[in-house]
């Protein structure tokens, strides 16, 4: 090669490495007099609305499983009091009424929380207060003074389309601030196991521990989902994503104000998908989506309504149903005395029926009225004894927080079968056994057997 060949050569060289080195340093802003797509203007508009949720707790400790047992240490005459010891933990939320200074978070972020406090993009540090939480959802609401706050607008979560573009806004492992983005992967994800009601969107925006509870938003810088949990088999981030719908959140958040708790009310169903081999079955059209009931509660609401087995739910209140997620779901948001208009299809004709959210505790008595230990607690008779084998007994509804009956060791599910030695099946036995004062009770617990002593 010659040497003018080389110097060109060489010259071209620099020429490339220069203009190279000087384009990765600073992009230009416009491109064939296009502005550059950005995140940042909406980032920018949306992220005051995020804050950092810490939370402290206070647990009881013990040097051994078994003296955890009321039992043990009452054999042998062990104090009652325990060691404590201080957890925090951290999250995230979004502001959702600045004129209120109402925040979503999740459930599990503030749950056994003894004190709450939220940090604003601005640095500002505020006390929340805890107005109610949902742990079948997941949802959680707190108040903090509104002074100066800035709100995320509400986008309407069943506009969703797979494919979508989203952006999950948190502060993963206390890192405030952090930005990730995707796609919605899939909608309506159910039966994973994380909570009572589940029908997530799915999505490839990284969410990581400390995100829970921080917003999914739209390129619109709108509310779409609350961020609560991710798949993850290796222990990190794999790009499987889980947020609530806000349709969802928004109604749990609107029953939490207005009455303080979600009072859900029983409708009375089984329901399944419809497979193609049942819409052959029930002679269904090609196509036709719902949910098939499969059986009816007596004395329920369905039943008072005139749904049968076999029935085709197709539509709830005016809303859509596609699968047996989405009519659970919508029941999910309904209270007690809540009116509900189906459509349901039966014979291949359509059916228009109606009928009123019942109360699933109407029955139950307050524990208070049989014994100051079970005050606290609502307790009913079991009609069904089907499922509870040889041991049906009195059922405990809910338990409030704190009372009594929690102190005494009661918790929402357990079945109690006999009390002082003595067997009870109905309230009446139960006051008699219960007559007195109570020591001992022996009740099931899921598939345990568990007994409570009291000195």
């Amino acid at each position: 090669m010659t040497r003018p060949s080389m110097l060109r050569r060489l010259a071209l060289f620099v020429y490339l490495t220069v203009a190279s080195a000087a384009g990765s340093a600073a992009l230009p802003a416009m491109v064939d007099d296009q502005p550059l797509p950005s995140l940042a203007p909406m980032l920018e508009r949306a992220t005051p609305a995020v804050v950092n949720i810490s939370t402290i707790s206070v647990v009881r400790t013990e040097d051994h499983p078994l003296l955890r047992d009321p039992f043990f240490r009452w054999f042998f005459e062990l104090p009652r009091e325990s060691r404590r010891q201080r957890n925090q933990s951290l999250g995230s939320g979004v502001i959702v009424d600045a004129a209120r200074g109402l925040v979503l978070t999740n459930h599990h972020v503030i749950d056994k929380a003894d004190e709450i406090r939220v940090t604003l993009s601005d640095g500002r540090e505020l006390a929340a207060d805890l107005l109610g939480a949902d742990p079948e959802t997941d949802v959680a609401v707190l108040q903090i003074p509104a002074e100066d706050l800035t709100a995320l607008p509400i986008a309407d979560s069943n506009e969703l389309r797979v494919g979508d573009f989203v952006v999950a806004i948190g502060n993963p492992f206390g890192l405030s601030k952090t930005v990730t983005s995707g796609i919605v992967s899939a909608l309506g994800r159910s039966g994973l196991g994380i909570e009572g009601y589940e029908n997530f969107i799915q999505t490839d925006a990284s969410i990581n521990p400390g995100n829970s509870g921080g917003p999914l938003v739209n390129l619109r810088g709108e509310l779409v989902g609350i961020n609560t949990a991710i798949l993850a088999p290796s222990g990190g981030n794999v790009g499987i994503g889980f947020a609530i719908p806000i349709n969802m959140a928004e109604a749990i958040r609107r029953q939490i104000v207005e009455f303080g708790g979600v009072l859900r009310g029983t409708f009375g169903v089984s329901v399944q998908d419809l497979t193609a081999d049942l819409a052959r079955a029930l002679r269904l059209a090609s196509g036709t989506r719902g949910a098939v009931v499969t059986a009816v509660e007596p004395g329920s609401a369905a039943e008072q309504a005139g749904l049968r087995a076999g029935d085709l739910i197709v539509d709830l209140n005016g809303v859509g149903i596609g699968s047996a997620t989405d009519l659970t779901t919508e029941l999910a948001l309904l209270r007690v005395g809540d009116a509900v208009a189906v459509e349901a299809i039966r014979d291949g004709r359509s059916r228009r029926l109606s009928a009123v959210i019942a109360d699933p505790y109407a029955a139950f008595v307050d524990g208070a009225s049989i014994s100051e230990q079970l005050d606290g607690a609502l307790l009913g008779e079991i009609v069904d004894e089907s499922h509870l084998g040889s041991n049906p007994g009195i059922a405990v509804g809910p338990v409030v927080e704190g009372s009594n009956a929690e102190r005494s060791g009661l918790r929402e599910g357990d079945v109690l079968f006999q009390i002082n030695r003595q067997r009870v099946k109905t309230i009446a036995q139960l006051r008699a056994a219960a007559d007195g004062g109570i020591t001992r009770i022996r009740m099931r617990r899921g598939e345990r057997l568990v007994t409570l002593v009291s000195r």
